[in-house]
């Protein structure tokens, strides 16, 4: 799954989760995918900084 849609998929569960009206049981399943999600964005970040560092550090000090 790409970052932006476990994002959209996110956005949609805590808007679920806002708007309240679910049971007990569909709200734990919404916050156990919630944190899927999250983990999944936390990922991919995670993954483009570590691009852009390597791409710093390849391109030699600042202001060179």
């Amino acid at each position: 799954m790409g970052y932006e849609q476990a994002r959209d998929e996110l956005v949609e569960v805590v808007r679920r989760l806002e708007s309240g009206g679910t049971s007990l049981a569909d709200t734990m399943a919404l916050w156990e995918r919630g944190e899927k999600l999250a983990a999944i964005c936390q990922t991919w970040l995670d993954g483009a900084r570590s691009r852009i560092d390597q791409a710093r550090h390849q391109s030699g000090p600042e202001g060179s």
